[in-house]
């Protein structure tokens, strides 16, 4: 026995060394940073006549950047296994190509997007018709890759010449929704789940009670991803001038064109028409050197990239003018939750608090709630859905506007506007009720584990390991029926329609923004900028101003962000991030696991509705 606790002593006493030793190196490296950082001036940008601006997106397309702490970030930056998922927020990107087009310094835009991660189609259209735009100004846009996926070829296909290297591809396949199913396991397990929801469609928790999708499920899910099949389809065809036969939809079409090429993936994509030629690096770089010029070292062409045009463009503090109106915009990107969160996630009192600021501040006469949302706590939505009626009630309208998805909570959330705006592609509706918790108490038994006692009232017989009194259970599908009543209510009284009408389109089906226009349950399709205009119309506003409502910063997290956010400390990080084994063994054993069941799992562990009751669609994910 003394052998063991003098063990885990030693043991202790090495990894308390380890954690002192690398706290110290990394505060040594900070400091050295900070020294450096503060002695050496910064590069000036300088944006040469007749330049190249290379769009080289990396990451994904967002409303709103989730907060990232600093300090993590670093840290994150120097261990390159397990970096933090970059993001692009879409505002900045249409703001480089508005005011590139603009810029007579560049003449042509190099769509480079081989770094693209993904994004929603109601992003990538709104990127798109801000390159359409740019083509007006009558200057060039090119787009050149090795590989273009779905999405990337959405942008690249509003070029006036694609080009391909000749041992690329491009991957279009279409939508799908292909989640996991958990059923057997769980049983193997010896899990219990209990499950309580309202609505045909509500699928959210199949996962964890069938081994396949049931056929409501199918047939809701066909319908929607039809729709944005045909609404990518369209748009590539009306900007690449091509019949609708170069998609292939059956795997007998492509085999035949394949054939034909012989298996070359770059010359099936030059016969099929989606690109316009086949060029190596080096060639569209002599391309470009030609259009523009050589760049001051020669060796390239003369450009900027797009972080570069964004530093530059971008002013380092917004100001706003104090004497205007407002059109106040608030962000709700994420899962709804109950209390505080920081932005990536919707908290019911932050958001609420957001929105309240609006209300409080005179200069704001109009709101714009833009979702970006598949919901969550039905108890947070309604904090948040409350404070929007505290916004009409002031006099000030309301308008919503819909992103890449507001379902369930995200479309609770907007149902009380004034009026509701969506992207064409817009996933919504998904209107419907769930409860769900698992009990281990049959696997706490198979291993000898068990549970007794007394309580004072019979109300008490719940736990993870005795289970769920049925009649207990008979309670809490009571109140999932109960809130789903007051989901259509709301739903109705909101949107000027019977209950049993909207009963009819809910029932937790999920829909496009088109097909749900034509049931009342939005008002127009447009995107962010169209819904500013209508909350403008409505406040009567014709000179006014637009201003993002964020949260801000502690004085805390602003000095951290300085601080972690310099380039030396990561560069100081980075060096001293291989000396460290422990840092090595974090690395490895913490990486980042991506599967269905971590998705669906993680979701329900940040489910903190204090009813139990949400009010989310979370198979509105889709397969690119």
């Amino acid at each position: 026995m003394n052998l063991i606790v003098k063990c885990f002593k030693g043991l202790w006493h090495g990894l308390n060394f380890s954690r002192r030793l690398i706290l110290n190196l990394l505060f040594l490296g900070i400091i050295a940073a900070l020294i450096i950082g503060v002695s050496s001036d910064g590069d000036e940008i300088i944006i040469n006549e007749n330049s190249v601006l290379r769009l080289n997106l990396e990451g994904s397309l967002v409303e709103e950047l989730t907060y990232i702490d600093p300090f993590d970030a670093a840290l994150s930056d120097a261990t390159s296994s397990n970096k933090q998922p970059k993001e692009i927020l879409l505002d900045d990107v249409v703001r480089v190509i508005k005011a590139a087009k603009d810029d007579e310094r560049i003449q042509v835009l190099l769509l480079d997007l081989k770094h693209l991660r993904s994004g929603h189609l109601d992003k990538l259209r709104t990127i798109a018709d801000t390159i359409d735009e740019f083509k007006e100004s009558g200057k060039k846009v090119l787009a050149h890759g090795a590989y273009y996926s779905q999405g990337q070829y959405y942008l690249a296909s509003k070029a006036d010449a694609i080009s391909l290297h000749p041992y690329g591809g491009i991957d279009i396949r279409g939508y799908a929704s292909y989640p996991l199913y958990f059923k057997d396991a769980l049983e193997k397990l010896k899990v219990t789940q209990h499950i309580f929801r309202v609505g045909t469609f509500k699928s959210a928790v199949e996962p964890f009670i069938r081994n396949d999708m049931s056929e409501p499920a199918k047939e809701a899910k066909k319908l929607w991803l039809n729709e944005l099949w045909s609404q990518y389809k369209l748009d590539i065809i009306a900007a690449r001038q091509f019949s609708d036969s170069n998609f292939d939809e059956t795997i007998t079409d492509y085999l035949s064109k394949m054939e034909q090429v012989e298996g070359d993936y770059a010359q099936y994509a030059l016969a099929n028409g989606w690109v316009d030629e086949l060029k190596t690096d080096q060639q569209i770089q002599q391309e470009l050197i030609a259009l523009v010029g050589e760049n001051k070292s020669g060796k390239s062409f003369k450009q900027i990239s797009f972080t570069e045009y964004l530093s530059f463009i971008k002013p380092p503090i917004d100001f706003v003018n104090p004497v205007t109106e407002k059109v106040a915009v608030i962000i709700a990107r994420g899962n709804i939750v109950d209390g505080k969160q920081k932005a990536g996630k919707i908290g019911g009192e932050s958001t609420a608090a957001l929105l309240k600021k609006a209300r409080l501040d005179d200069k704001v006469k109009a709101v714009v709630l833009r979702i970006d949302s598949g919901g969550g706590s039905m108890f947070a939505s309604e904090i948040i859905r409350n404070e929007i009626l505290a916004i009409k009630d002031a006099g000030k309208p309301v308008v919503a506007s819909m992103g890449s998805v507001a379902a369930s909570g995200g479309y609770w959330i907007a149902a009380s506007a004034n009026e509701i705006w969506a992207s064409p592609s817009t996933i919504t509706g998904s209107i419907g009720v769930f409860g769900l918790f698992m009990t281990y108490e049959n696997a706490l038994n198979d291993l000898g584990v068990y549970s007794d006692g007394v309580a004072t009232t019979e109300l008490h017989d719940i736990s993870l390991s005795r289970g769920l009194n049925p009649q207990l259970a008979q309670v809490f599908q009571l109140g999932v029926e109960n809130a789903y009543d007051k989901f259509i209510s709301v739903v109705a009284h909101s949107r000027g329609l019977e209950k049993a009408a909207v009963d009819k389109v809910a029932q937790g089906r999920v829909w496009t923004a088109t097909q749900a226009k034509e049931f009342g349950l939005i008002d127009n399709l447009g995107n962010k900028q169209d819904a500013i205009s209508a909350a403008a119309k409505l406040a009567n506003l014709d000179f006014y101003d637009v201003i993002t409502i964020e949260q801000t910063l502690s004085e805390k997290e602003m000095l951290l962000r300085e601080i972690f956010g310099n380039a030396m400390v990561k560069e100081t990080l980075n060096a001293i991030a291989p000396q460290s084994n422990l840092l090595k063994l974090i690395e490895r054993n913490l990486g980042q696991v991506s599967t269905d069941l971590e998705r669906h799992l993680s979701t329900l562990s940040n489910m903190n509705d204090p009813n139990g009751i949400y009010t989310q669609c979370i198979t509105c994910q889709i397969t690119y």
